[in-house]
């Protein structure tokens, strides 16, 4: 908790959410476990909204703490039911709850529905699979019965990519099916049933040595935003990215092998470290988001846990083009690459300082002082991953470079304090929201000679929007390029006005020229642009794919990757080439 308030405090909802209510599907995490805004983070929202303490003083929102229940009649073919129960037993529900509970994510999009009640595109019925022969049994029973079918793992997508539009069949993975099918120390690999969720995939690692008679501990090296409530097929199912990917990669660079359920059958790849033998099934499976058939195994690299080689540092830059330069410089050095690297631009640097209690320390006044102006000033920091003296070069060299352009360094402490929050700042989302101060995001790929134009072309149309917090950075970073990772705050509280303002940011990314997504996927929400980002050459290839695997349009249809969209949904159509 941070410390109390000096003034007036809002009435922050702290309680822990009612059994089967609507809150306890859109609330984040822990359902005992809340974060609100810092005193100073409270009074910069009240001065960027317009807003005084009156104005938080009631809940301007739908607290959601009602049961959930609705008239939703159960449509299935006859018969249906009675051959998944021959294959699950008793793994399966009907009820309001849970049916509700695995068709939304994390978006604000479905936060709002959800505090007002709307209820849509959920499924039939939702089942737990305890293995993969009844999940292969469920696939080959939907395609006899052409009754759609969805999988949720573990509910933190933002694009609506679990969203059951033509009801059917969900697999909810989170139960049952999570259990570790084989642990390589000699190839380093690791096997999991695609429900395995991050925690548990990282604890399992961390003990290997207790496990598995291992000779040392492990690490999966994925820790993305959402690590404690997401699993490992969903990070391979739409080609996600940890805060560690510029070392270790993202999940496309760690999973070796995969096994999916498919209408067509089994399709299983081997966990060879590379081969030639024509497009690589491996790649063109990772990112369809089960819109071919259900991932049920997932082989991992796994990497050697050595925590005590993080040198963590952080450093202050005068403003953002010199920032972006010395980023670049680092990525294309070729000393080795940090783990985490994080660049904020001036406006989440000062968020960020508030955030974090930089600006309740000395640091700030002496930053202010040496000429690291407030609204110019930009924060990197991340640390290193790896054996020691590499991790030593990498420290040394990113220090060198900082230095050359004239970076003041902070230490480690502020990226320390970044990594205290980085798992629980998205509770704050929930307190905020209570009052109608909404957050999301939006994030995108680019190369550096385009970085700057984006940058600006897209936080342009952001600061349109009056009154309105838009915070930037880059955390995934290569040698060619980085993505650009944008979180807006704003007083809204209606679908229109999120959907309006949400639709115009995504206009704007692929207006700029970035790829619209780097890690989030493309869901139902992104897939109306699709097209227009790869071009209708390239959409075709996914057409045909989709049309082998499920002839039917069974694997989660009604507009994921766009597959089924009509033409006029679809944004930005580029000319076939």
């Amino acid at each position: 908790m941070s410390k109390p308030y000096k003034g007036f405090e809002p009435k922050w909802h702290l309680e822990k959410p009612p059994k089967n209510s609507y809150r306890s599907i859109f609330k984040w995490g822990d359902p005992e476990f809340n974060k609100v805004p810092k005193e100073t983070l409270y009074k910069m929202m009240k001065e960027i909204f317009n807003l005084t303490d009156e104005d938080f003083k009631d809940y301007s929102e739908p607290l959601g703490l009602e049961e959930v229940k609705f008239d939703r009649p159960i449509n299935l073919p006859k018969g249906f039911l009675e051959k998944l129960k021959e294959i699950v037993g008793d793994e399966m529900s009907t009820t309001d709850y849970d049916r509700l509970s695995v068709a939304y994510g994390k978006t604000m999009y479905d936060v709002l529905r959800l505090r007002q009640h709307i209820v849509e595109n959920i499924p039939d019925v939702v089942v737990y699979p305890e293995n993969k022969e009844q999940i292969e049994a469920i696939v080959k029973l939907c395609t006899e019965f052409k009754v759609p079918l969805y999988v949720y793992g573990g509910g933190s997508s933002v694009t609506r990519g679990v969203e059951c539009m033509k009801g059917g069949v969900s697999l909810d993975m989170r139960k049952n099916f999570n259990k570790v099918v084989d642990f390589n120390e000699i190839d380093q690999t690791i096997t999991v049933e695609a429900g395995m969720s991050g925690p548990k995939l990282e604890e399992t690692l961390n003990n290997a040595v207790k496990l598995f008679g291992a000779k040392r501990a492990y690490t999966c090296g994925h820790f993305p935003q959402s690590f404690e409530y997401s699993s490992v097929g969903g990070w391979t199912v739409t080609r996600g990215a940890g805060q560690n990917s510029t070392y270790y990669g993202k999940i496309e660079d760690i999973v070796i092998a995969q096994e999916y359920a498919t209408p067509r059958g089994i399709v299983k790849t081997e966990p060879f470290p590379a081969k030639a033998t024509g497009p690589d099934i491996n790649q063109i499976m990772m990112g369809s988001e089960g819109t071919f058939g259900v991932l049920t195994h997932v082989t991992l690299k796994v990497f050697r846990h050595m925590p005590e080689n993080h040198y963590k540092f952080s450093y202050m830059f005068k403003d953002w083009n010199t920032a972006m330069e010395a980023a670049r410089e680092i990525m294309q050095c070729e000393c080795g690459r940090p783990s985490v690297f994080r660049l904020s631009d001036p406006e989440e640097t000062d968020c960020m300082m508030r955030l974090y209690g930089v600006d309740e320390s000395p640091i700030a006044g002496m930053l202010s002082s040496l000429g690291y102006k407030p609204h110019q000033r930009c924060l990197f920091l991340g640390f290193t991953d790896g054996e020691k003296g590499f991790c030593k070069n990498i420290a040394r060299n990113v220090r060198k470079i900082c230095r050359k352009y004239k970076a003041l360094s902070l230490t480690g402490a502020v990226t320390s304090a970044w990594e205290k929050g980085r798992f629980n700042d998205p509770y704050l989302r929930d307190s905020m929201q209570d009052f109608g101060i909404m957050t999301d995001t939006l994030e995108c790929s680019v190369t550096w000679s385009q970085m700057e134009h984006v940058h600006q072309l897209v936080r342009e149309y952001c600061h349109s929007r009056p009154n309105t917090i838009c915070m930037t950075h880059m955390s995934h970073c290569y040698p060619q390029g980085a993505n650009l990772y944008f979180i807006f705050i704003a007083r809204m509280t209606t679908l229109e006005e999120f959907v309006d303002y949400w639709t115009g940011i995504l206009d704007h990314i692929q207006k700029s020229g970035a790829a619209i997504s780097h890690h989030h996927g493309i869901g139902k929400f992104f897939a109306p642009w699709l097209e227009g980002q790869i071009g209708t050459n390239q959409m075709e290839i996914f057409k045909v794919l989709k049309n082998h695997f499920d002839p039917d349009n069974l694997m989660n249809p009604g507009g994921t990757l766009g597959l089924d969209l009509e033409e006029k949904d679809k944004k930005f159509i580029r000319p076939k080439w």
